[in-house]
């Protein structure tokens, strides 16, 4: 049963390390947003697949989930980021 729970969160907790920080490479927006909604949705796959006994399945479908759900929320932010934008540029044209 430890075996069969570790080996999903070490493997989760290791994507943490994919960052390229030898050479300051910002992750962008995107990427933390997706990476995060994955890594939060294996967890809660993993938790809930443990009851049901498969739990590196219930990992893997919550991964797929919380990765769709990332994009979503980026694609969200970045539609009202440009909204906003729009908004300002009309206000700075109208003066």
């Amino acid at each position: 049963m430890r075996k069969t729970l570790l080996l999903p969160v070490a493997l989760v907790l290791g994507l943490g390390a994919c960052a390229d920080e030898t050479l300051n490479v910002p992750i962008s927006p995107t990427t933390q947003r997706v990476g995060g909604g994955a890594a939060a949705g294996a967890l809660t796959g993993l938790a809930i697949g443990s009851f049901s006994g498969n739990a590196g399945l219930g990992a893997l479908i919550g991964a797929g989930v919380g990765a769709g759900g990332g994009f979503a929320l980026d694609q969200s932010r970045r539609a009202q980021q440009r909204s906003f934008n729009q908004g300002v540029a009309a206000g700075r044209a109208s003066q």
